[in-house]
């Protein structure tokens, strides 16, 4: 079972460079291939970018514990910047969407690959950790350049990323945006399991264990649920109803746990999906009232 745990979680952080198929969801395995994943874990192709923002944009990159690519969009007399991380497996260029509707509530974007995506350094991933790190530099290079509203956006890892990068650094965004952030890594490790009609125990544990000695943390103490304790600035935190990956339960202690000035929203029909593909106008409209109350 280590041997099992150990390559499936070298796998599962570290993305192939070699074009490989990645594994589709488990609801659309057949028995033989949810059984073949589970013995020798699942493909995960390095994401590249697949396609440039449509607006003048200027490509730059930053040295942080690895070096990353970013894309930064500015609008004339911008009301600010809101920078924009991807989720697992993504890259900047999946932000694209999100970031148009954005610029048309008159802010600057600056989309972000994290480590091992995109244009930027690697093919390691460590689910939130290490990215935190690079989080920060980002935040660091636009306050450097003398931008004062910064707000942070984050899909599910880029969530839980951005809740780190707050709690160890200290850094203070105008605001956050989190979209789904799980509650730890043991539960979304959990829930990967789960939706393959897998037994939780012993393997998750062992998942989990390995995967962060392996990248040189531990993983069990990798927790957005605590993280949240130490953010205080406004934040605006979205969820799917139906997704299967974090349940409502972490949503609701993450939520429980913040700081500040908060709201919570809940789209009855999403899971863990974009939200722009069935709630685009609501989205939006959730977007532009945050970022225009009075914080």
């Amino acid at each position: 079972m280590n041997l099992v745990a150990i390559f499936h979680s070298f796998k599962f952080t570290h993305f192939d460079d070699s074009k490989v198929e990645k594994t589709k969801d488990p609801k659309k395995l057949s028995t033989g291939q949810k059984i073949k994943t589970i013995i020798f874990g699942v493909s995960n192709p390095r994401s590249e970018n697949s396609t440039v923002p449509s607006s003048d944009f200027e490509t730059i990159k930053l040295k942080s514990n690895k070096e990353i690519e970013c894309w930064s969009i500015k609008k004339e007399n911008a009301k600010g910047t809101v920078i924009l991380f991807h989720g697992f497996g993504g890259n900047k260029s999946s932000m694209l969407d999100k970031s148009d509707i954005i610029l048309g509530l008159g802010y600057n974007t600056f989309l972000v690959d994290f480590m091992g995506s995109g244009g930027s350094e690697g093919n390691q991933t460590t689910i939130g950790f290490l990215e935190a790190e690079q989080v920060k530099t980002c935040y660091d290079y636009l306050t450097d350049k003398g931008e004062q509203n910064i707000y942070l956006f984050g899909t599910s890892m880029g969530s839980v990323a951005t809740m780190k990068a707050i709690s160890d650094y200290h850094i203070e965004p105008k605001g956050i945006i989190i979209e789904c952030p799980f509650g730890s890594m043991y539960k979304i490790v959990c829930a990967r399991f789960k939706t393959m009609n897998a037994p939780t125990f012993p393997m998750a544990g062992l998942l989990v264990f390995w995967g962060g000695l392996q990248n040189g943390f531990w993983a069990f103490g990798h927790n957005p649920t605590v993280y949240a304790k130490k953010i205080n600035c406004p934040t605006l935190l979205l969820s799917g109803a139906k997704d299967e990956k974090v349940s409502r339960e972490e949503i609701n202690q993450i939520f429980k746990n913040l700081g500040g000035q908060k709201k919570l929203k809940i789209y009855q029909e999403a899971g863990h999906e974009n939200y722009l593909k069935k709630y685009k106008n609501e989205w939006t409209k959730d977007i532009h009232e945050f970022l225009t109350t009075p914080q």
